[in-house]
């Protein structure tokens, strides 16, 4: 496994684990939006956007520019490549995992079958011998 500075791995999933966060990251997809246009789906205050919006962009996933008086927003979606890598080694690792089980299942069906195939052999009927 790729070696992540665990700080950056840290701040990116502390900033996922809100909702909002991530309801304004989604919102971001689709190009810059102002704090309002962020806040408005919540009516949430301003001053509570930018909190939520500070920590995004400690995390490295929004970048703030500032045009006049407007606050426009950016998604940066490169520290979601660090957390897909990070997620990726155990996906990897589980899919292993549950490969090997599947194929245990199916060696203790194929046995179960084998064992059941020899205690099921037909009875000879009475005066049928031959």
């Amino acid at each position: 496994m790729v070696e992540l500075k665990s700080h950056q791995v840290d701040t990116v999933f502390h900033a996922l684990s809100d909702a909002t966060r991530r309801h304004m990251l989604q919102e971001l997809t689709q190009g810059e939006r102002t704090v309002g246009q962020l806040a408005e789906p919540y009516s949430m205050s301003l001053a509570a956007a930018s909190k939520h919006i500070k920590v995004l962009e400690g995390a490295g996933l929004v970048r703030r520019e500032i045009r006049g008086r407007t606050h426009l927003c950016r998604l940066e979606p490169g520290p979601l490549a660090t957390a897909h890598e990070w997620l990726s080694f155990y996906e990897r690792f589980w899919t292993g995992r549950l490969d090997a089980l599947e194929r245990l299942l199916k060696e203790d069906d194929t046995r179960k079958a084998a064992a059941a195939g020899t205690q099921e052999k037909p009875a000879s009927k009475p005066g049928h011998d031959t």
